[in-house]
């Protein structure tokens, strides 16, 4: 039995890792910010030690006697101010870096994304062995891909990092990206990006979590997995299937690509160069994540954890289903 700290314990993947974890018999603490995250993290059956990425006292005491860190927070918006990005993904994450070696951890798990090679480019069937871009895409992307390099870089005899690279989660009890979707849709706002007739790598959390556990107990150090559902899927009818599990009907709309990314690119021009409030209605980012082909090849993971997707599509979908 190993004892784990998890950071972002109450957000979407924290919170089904600690399910997971706890199910194997592992002991865990969680940073908790808040009342209302501590609590949550207390129901699932976790420690919580109050503090935030910035409390190196609360991260030293809370990971002393781990075996490993599980790193699952961030922020994941679309839009915001950089200084905050930067914050919270990069020096957040070399707060923890720090702190869980001062503690004796000896493995440190990553969770990143396919955003970090986000630059403009197509994205293929890309292995891990595509270099992050000299010059990604703003905040969310740019920041991910350097708190990736300091785990990478942070890896040691002493405490071996791996990155573990997810593309689209999902599932039951998602939080984040389905319902920002159906309040596009509620909206009005929401539209398909060259018709959605692209395929697209996805990972149902469940299998998120199982790639995680796997990272901590095979992984290599140093090294970065990604992993998904197995065979890319066409975006729109997946996404439809998604919808449908919450009676949601997302509709015929569509936009050309080119238009999509036009007209990101001048909402974002215009929050920046005019500094105005709340979100830009387009982002280059949602564009290139959401209305093209995104592909990710996770057989390293298969070969070297034995990672397998143990949730298929149907059973992901069946159980949002049922509620």
């Amino acid at each position: 039995m190993a004892t784990a700290f998890v950071t972002g314990g109450s957000g979407f993947v924290g919170r089904n890792l600690i399910r997971h974890l706890k199910a194997r018999g592992d002991s865990v603490r969680a940073l908790a910010r808040s009342d209302a995250a501590a609590q949550a993290v207390k129901t699932l059956g976790a420690e919580a030690v109050r503090g935030d990425l910035d409390d190196f006292r609360a991260l030293r005491e809370g990971m002393s006697g781990c075996d490993v860190v599980y790193h699952a927070a961030a922020e994941v918006s679309e839009w915001g101010p950089q200084d905050r990005f930067h914050h919270v993904n990069v020096v957040g994450t070399q707060n923890l870096l720090t702190s869980a070696r001062a503690a004796g951890v000896k493995k440190f798990v990553h969770v990143s994304t396919e955003a970090v090679l986000v630059d403009g480019t197509p994205l293929h069937n890309v292995t891990e062995g595509r270099p992050i871009p000299e010059r990604p895409l703003p905040r969310y992307p740019e920041t991910k891909g350097l708190s990736e390099k300091c785990v990478v870089a942070a890896n040691s005899p002493q405490m071996e990092t791996v990155v573990v690279r997810p593309r689209l989660i999902w599932g039951k009890g998602d939080t984040s990206l389905l319902p920002q979707l159906i309040r596009g849709v509620e909206e009005g706002r929401f539209m398909w990006v060259g018709g959605g007739r692209f395929q697209t790598s996805t990972t149902h959390v469940d299998n998120v979590c199982e790639g995680l556990m796997l990272a901590a107990d095979k992984g290599r150090g140093g090294q970065v997995y990604f992993v998904t559902d197995g065979a890319p899927v066409e975006f729109r009818g997946f996404m439809t299937q998604l919808f449908a599990t919450q009676g949601v009907d997302p509709g015929n709309k569509a936009i050309p690509h080119f238009l999509a990314l036009a007209f990101a690119a001048i909402c974002e021009w215009l929050w920046d160069a005019f500094g105005l409030k709340g979100q830009p209605p387009a982002t280059r980012m949602g564009v290139r994540l959401g209305g093209e082909e995104v592909t990710v090849d996770d057989s390293k993971a298969r070969r070297e954890l034995g990672y397998q997707g143990r949730v298929t599509r149907e059973q992901g979908l069946a159980a949002m289903r049922t509620g």
